[in-house]
């Protein structure tokens, strides 16, 4: 089965162009105009992967709306914002609210299936883990590598993919130091620092509202992060 891609963008030529390069590639694209129509379909069924502007339509920030949206009815769910806005606060917004990537328009073809290839495979990596690792138990932390799950104390917390796989490269060996390069290879990243620094702060939040006290996650100053014996 070819894997299913949503396009959301307001521009009808590009909207045709990304959905027709898509399809070349193998994957079964749906292409919606705005965020309206797309909520009143991917709520009967969510693709695989969601390709999200932010400007859509009259909504200057509908994307920003979408993605909050689509992460209520997923954390999992790989998504990635494709927008002319490069500003950092933009970049910063979007990660926030849950995205898996952000690319500016004028990206290259290759450039953008690289990506999309690259947050599939974390998928895939992660439901064809070996069954000793189907579940990683570190004191008060327990991923599930099947369900893409993870509990502190006992609490779920909801982490989208990008999420969970750097959690998964930090408590793989506790201790030790993971810099941003290694954190970025382990997840098939391709950012600059600033944005691996906005997935753990991410990170961090979740965990603390669920646990206040929580510190599992150190930084270590010039060097990375790792996750506490």
């Amino acid at each position: 089965m070819p894997r299913r891609i949503a396009i959301v963008e307001d521009d009808a030529a590009i909207r045709a162009n990304y959905a027709e390069a898509l399809g070349r590639h193998g994957y079964d694209v749906s292409a919606y105009p705005g965020r309206r129509e797309a909520m009143a379909a991917l709520r009967a069924r969510l693709p695989d992967l969601a390709i999200i502007d932010i400007g859509l339509g009259d909504e200057d920030e509908g994307g920003f709306a979408l993605c909050r949206e689509l992460r209520a009815l997923s954390a999992q769910l790989p998504i990635v914002f494709l927008t002319a806005r490069d500003s950092d606060f933009d970049v910063v917004s979007g990660l926030r609210l849950g995205a898996d990537d952000y690319l500016t328009k004028g990206v290259s073809l290759p450039h953008l299936m690289a990506r999309i290839g690259a947050l599939f495979r974390r998928i895939d990596a992660l439901a064809e883990a070996k069954p000793v690792e189907e579940r990683i138990v570190r004191g008060a932390l327990e991923l599930d590598l099947k369900r893409f799950s993870a509990q502190w104390r006992s609490s779920a917390v909801e982490l989208t993919l990008t999420e969970f796989w750097i959690v998964h490269s930090l408590v793989r060996h506790p201790g030790h130091v993971k810099n941003r390069d290694q954190l970025m290879r382990d997840a098939e990243l391709v950012v600059d620092d600033a944005t691996v620094t906005s997935h753990v702060k991410r990170v961090r939040a979740k965990f603390l509202a669920v646990d206040p006290a929580f510190d599992a996650i150190e930084t270590v100053y010039g060097l990375g992060y790792r996750w506490r014996v």
